[in-house]
């Protein structure tokens, strides 16, 4: 008569039985749920964090070829292996905005009232998208101006001068915090080319980027669009980004250049609505 083999106990309980502790049939039976919980749990993050993970576009900005409404995939490991190309749906990690994080007590800015938590929009009137960038335009001033810190909701407040010694925001007593969130757009250079936009199109080293995906008009009469006007460098190890829905995109037509460090990578799956489930950004054949 053959022997009927033992079923192994799970790991957990051959852990616990080294220790001294001999769990009865229950007590092995939770530990061997966890264990299943927690392996489980695990794959999930390495899936979530290495691999793909799931989104939507909070915003209108990618209309028509992603709605707000739309929940996908994003392709996260290929990119370990490849670059992403100009014309692709690209993912990537940017400042939502900008808010002021610690006030120093006694300061000039905590004085005329700056308040932690309140949003930074502008440093002696330029507009400013997170906290190295308002620390790039104190910079570019000369030693002997005063520096204003425009906060939402309140006039521009004069929070010192720029000295040798005070030459950042936080000599200045102010600390910010960048609110980074996932932005979707669509990848238009990289690093090396030269992009401008003329006469509504989008061209990249002198030439108009031609075909569906690009045919939209790119110019905007809003005065906060400075990148792209004229012939830009995009710097080394930078990508200029734009949105399908031109008249409604917060882009690097205003703020700049995304850092390919901050890039996820692309979407490739929608899977809600159901409506317009399936393939996209050029995956599986898809348009």
């Amino acid at each position: 008569m053959r022997r009927v083999r033992e079923k192994r106990p799970a790991l957990i309980v051959r852990f616990a039985r080294r220790l001294g502790w001999c769990p009865g049939r229950v007590a092995s039976e939770v530990l061997e749920w966890i264990e299943v919980l927690a392996v489980a749990g695990l794959l999930a993050f390495l899936v979530m964090s290495f691999v793909t993970v799931r989104m939507h576009v909070p915003t209108g900005s990618m209309i028509p070829t992603i709605d707000p409404a739309d929940s996908f995939f994003v392709d996260r490991i290929s990119y370990l292996f490849r670059d992403p190309k100009p014309g692709d749906i690209v993912v990537f990690w940017h400042s939502d905005r900008v808010t002021v994080a610690e006030v120093e007590d006694d300061s000039v800015a905590a004085l005329v009232g700056v308040e932690p938590g309140a949003r930074v929009e502008t440093v002696n009137h330029e507009a400013v998208f997170d906290a190295a960038g308002a620390d790039r335009v104190i910079e570019s001033l000369a030693e002997g101006t005063v520096v204003y810190l425009g906060v939402e909701g309140s006039l521009p407040l004069e929070i010192g001068i720029k000295t040798a010694e005070y030459a950042t925001l936080e000599d200045l007593g102010v600390r910010l915090r960048d609110h980074r969130i996932r932005y979707v757009k669509r990848l238009i250079a990289t690093g090396g080319q030269v992009v401008q936009i003329l006469d509504g199109g989008v061209f990249v080293d002198g030439y108009r980027l031609l075909g569906e995906r690009f045919d939209r008009n790119y110019t905007a009469g809003d005065p906060r669009m400075k990148y792209g006007v004229e012939p830009t460098l995009v710097p080394e190890g930078k990508l200029y980004v734009l949105g399908d829905n031109t008249g409604n995109s917060w882009d690097s037509r205003y703020w700049g250049f995304v850092d390919e460090n901050d890039f996820i990578g692309e979407p490739y799956f929608r899977v809600w609505p159901f409506s317009r489930l399936g393939a996209m950004n050029g995956y599986f054949g898809s348009s």
